[in-house]
């Protein structure tokens, strides 16, 4: 058997009867849980030594020995997912990405992404970014809409995927944040690593080994009375890096579970700053990051012509955007 991945600890108190698969797909996200399954039952995970079943509930200081095989690769399928297509030529396809979408296979999101989506709607896709990501030359995370372009084939996807490394692609975001920056305009030079205690997020982290540099450049276009409307220019693609880096302003994005921006926005919260549950005009308007992929501009791999596509604003962020404005 060839080692792919191997871990060991000890089950903290906190996790006292919890179950062996779930305590390890916490722990070991490049693995599903129906793979974890499988690798249990194979017997490469041991407990205090000994092989266990999927559903065995583990007791505080048992020791946790995992020796996991290469997980078998879940082929993303074509699903009639509709598309909202931008542009589309012969190389390349623009398209604005809804919310609740991601964009390719992933632990807990095995269905309904946009990879399934474009599997099923274009005959030829480039391979570069392997059988699990067609197509895919950069990506936004699943509740952040907007433009996201996709490579019908390889030439084409390594041609674009070049710009974005030389970072000579032009990509404007905007967003509404709980708070308003102090300044009009900035530019936020801070770097980004793993977050050192919660495993979804990042963090600025100055001093981490892993830490990568990160440069966001911000200007606000509309202040109301406790949020703005601000548009971004991230000038590099770290994971969460507009989210990080508005709430290291102290901004941090409306809506955005994660990075503290409240998690469920409502009519009279916009209007008033606050909420108020007896109040008829407390209706739910945004229960996800206000982050919206507005526009990017590439050159066309093969023309050399300047390419910008915009996407207009989702429902829930121009509902929000308006109740602001009145």
């Amino acid at each position: 058997m060839s080692i792919e991945h191997r871990y060991q600890c000890e089950v903290p108190p906190e996790d006292d009867g919890e179950r062996l698969d779930r305590f390890l797909a916490i722990r070991i996200p490049e693995y599903s849980r129906s793979q974890l399954r499988t690798a249990i039952s194979r017997g490469e995970v041991l407990i205090d030594g000994r092989t266990a079943k999927p559903a065995y509930k583990l007791k505080a200081s048992q020791s946790v020995f995992c020796e996991l095989s290469k997980p078998a690769v879940v082929l993303p399928e074509p699903e009639d997912i509709p598309l909202d297509i931008i542009y589309e030529d012969d190389h390349l396809v623009a398209i604005n990405k809804p919310a609740s979408m991601v964009v390719h296979p992933a632990k807990g999101h095995w269905k309904g992404t946009l990879v399934s989506g474009l599997i099923h709607h274009f005959s030829k896709l480039s391979a570069v970014g392997g059988s699990q990501r067609p197509g895919i030359i950069h990506r936004l995370d699943r509740d952040t809409t907007g433009v996201i372009v996709v490579a019908k084939h390889d030439e084409a996807h390594s041609l674009i995927a070049k710009q974005f490394e030389l970072r000579t692609t032009l990509k404007e975001y905007h967003c509404l944040t709980l708070g308003i920056p102090d300044r009009d305009r900035d530019l936020i030079d801070a770097p980004i690593g793993p977050h050192p205690y919660h495993r979804e997020r990042m963090a600025i982290r100055r001093d981490h080994p892993k830490k990568r540099a990160a440069q966001t450049f911000y200007e606000v276009a509309e202040r109301f009375r406790h949020i703005a409307l601000v548009n971004v220019q991230p000038k590099t693609g770290r994971t969460h890096q507009i989210r990080v880096h508005m709430a290291h302003l102290g901004c941090p994005i409306l809506a955005d579970r994660l990075y503290g921006g409240r998690p469920v926005i409502s009519r009279t919260f916009l209007k008033n700053g606050r909420d108020d549950e007896q109040s008829a005009e407390s209706i739910e308007v945004l229960n996800r990051q206000a982050l919206h992929a507005a526009s990017l501009t590439i050159k066309h791999p093969f023309s050399g012509k300047e390419l910008t596509f915009n996407a207009p604003y989702p429902n829930d962020f121009r509902q929000a955007l308006n109740i602001l404005r009145s």
